[in-house]
């Protein structure tokens, strides 16, 4: 059954026309407008037709995943390598990526070009899917010549962040789960059974141990009108904090506590190391000015206190010494094997070589801290998990031991 479609392309002029075709899929109605010399913007199905199609979800149906953006990114330079222009290879990407919001910017881009935008400008009105750092290299790659090259090695940071996002992301999911389902049959049992337990007790009559009398009274209070006023009170406190985080000061003070627990604190600080160095190797290799990617490493190291560091670097670097000494009095958030790295670099004239390596090192640190974290988590969870079972039931149990000794008595 043909659907009709609704679009808006523009002619060989530049015109931009609107209009309504029909078709089996919008892949074959891009296709004949194209074949028509029009050069397609949007192209939507009819609500009529296909109400799924029209409905989006803000945040969602309009997200671009980082490992959608590496997988564009390398199959653009593969393309301009190959001796394609940017404005065809954008075109044969916009028709073939599955990710419709993706597809609509490149198309975007594609147009801009036609009209005599450069790529990095073009990449820079949509942030959404190109930060800064992206549109940052990709003019390196245009004033210096080596576009592909500079696509591919682009490819291979946004890659190693995307993996490094995933693995961070498994290393929360684990614990995350165990305590919520901890959670659900804790205040399962309370809520459910302990009330049960309660009145047979009344009804029994005597004193009860100690842990009961807890466990009934922690009961009481949960099935109570206080576990609202509670529950409103925590939701306060985390909107409260984040809206505090999303301060410059209160940003500044939290990604210093990160830092600090003795767990998670040296995850985030490897976490936030292989981030700005790998960022600030890609940069150096393509050519960005030191100054320029000192600037954009410390917008995306994810951590202030790192960013900072940085940015006291750059004033240093600015003043004609190397960026190795002004690191070194910062040895509690730059350890002492960067700088090291960094000045041994700066003398043999490699020093986004041994940036490379020391973000490659930290991403195999990070993820061996996550394969050790969540091996010691799974037992350790599973025993929290059995203790508080276990002393629940048997704080449920002990009065019962008592009446049966009374009854043979």
């Amino acid at each position: 059954m043909a659907l009709t479609f609704d679009y808006k392309v523009r002619d060989k002029s530049g015109g931009l026309v609107e209009g309504q075709l029909d078709g089996d899929n919008m892949a074959l109605v891009v296709k004949r407008l194209r074949e028509m010399g029009y050069m397609p913007i949007s192209v939507t199905p009819k609500s009529s037709v296909s109400l799924k199609a029209e409905i989006k979800i803000p945040g969602f149906s309009d997200r671009i995943k980082l490992r959608e953006i590496a997988v564009m990114t390398r199959q653009l330079s593969t393309m301009v390598d190959s001796g394609l222009s940017v404005v065809r290879s954008l075109g044969i990407l916009g028709s073939q990526v599955e990710n419709p919001e993706l597809a609509r910017i490149l198309t975007e881009v594609r147009l801009d070009l036609e009209h005599g935008s450069s790529l990095s400008v073009a990449c820079a009105k949509h942030p959404k899917a190109f930060s800064h750092l992206y549109c940052t290299l990709v003019q390196a790659g245009e004033i210096g010549g080596n576009l592909d090259e500079v696509l591919k090695n682009l490819a291979d940071t946004i890659e190693k962040q995307a993996q490094l996002r995933k693995t961070i992301r498994s290393a929360m999911t684990y614990p995350g789960v165990v305590l919520s389902v901890m959670v659900i049959i804790f205040t399962a049992m309370i809520v459910f059974i302990v009330p049960v337990f309660q009145n047979l007790f009344k009804t029994l009559g005597g004193k009860l141990p100690l842990p009961t009398q807890i466990l009934i009274q922690v009961s009481q209070i949960i099935t109570s009108a206080w576990v609202l006023l509670v529950i409103a009170v925590i939701v306060a406190a985390i909107v409260a904090l984040r809206k505090w985080i999303a301060t410059e000061e209160g940003r500044r003070k939290w990604d210093r506590l990160v830092l600090r627990p003795p767990v998670f604190g040296p995850l985030f600080h490897k976490v936030a190391l292989a981030r700005v160095t790998g960022t600030l190797a890609s940069l150096i290799s393509s050519g960005v000015p030191i100054l320029e990617s000192l600037d954009i490493s410390a917008e995306t190291a994810g951590n202030r206190s790192v960013g900072d560091v940085l940015l006291e670097a750059k004033n240093g670097v600015r003043e004609g010494r190397p960026l190795a000494d002004p690191l070194r009095e910062h040895e509690d958030v730059i350890p002492t094997l960067v700088v090291q790295m960094i000045e041994v670099g700066e003398q043999t004239g490699a020093l986004d070589g041994m940036l490379k390596k020391v973000a490659e090192f930290y991403d195999q640190e990070v993820a061996v801290t996550v394969a050790n974290l969540t091996a010691l988590l799974e037992p350790l969870l599973t025993v929290i998990m059995g203790v508080g079972v276990g002393i629940m039931v048997i704080s449920l149990y002990l009065p019962m031991f008592s009446y049966i000794k009374l009854i043979h008595n």
